[in-house]
């Protein structure tokens, strides 16, 4: 199993991951306040690009420390991208 080591890369991703989260919450609340579709649409969208990003971050972070083969960093890829 890997495990992402670099405490400072760790702390990114969980503050990225919290920005997320307070993505969410606010599409939440624009559901609950009847907002648009369209805006709702947007920040929906905004929000999985920023899991995307949380994504393909997490995946550099694994190559940069070269301690999983390049072949699990490729199915690791196609299976969840």
């Amino acid at each position: 199993m890997n495990t992402l080591r670099d405490e400072e890369k760790k702390r990114a991703l969980l503050s990225r991951l919290a920005r997320v989260e307070g993505q969410l919450r606010g599409v939440q609340k624009l559901i609950d306040e009847d907002a648009d579709c369209e805006k709702i649409a947007q920040q929906l969208t905004a929000a999985r690009k920023a899991l995307d990003k949380s994504f393909y971050s997490m995946v550099a972070c694994m190559i940069e420390e070269g301690r999983t083969p390049v072949d699990q960093v490729t199915n690791m890829l196609v299976k969840f991208s």
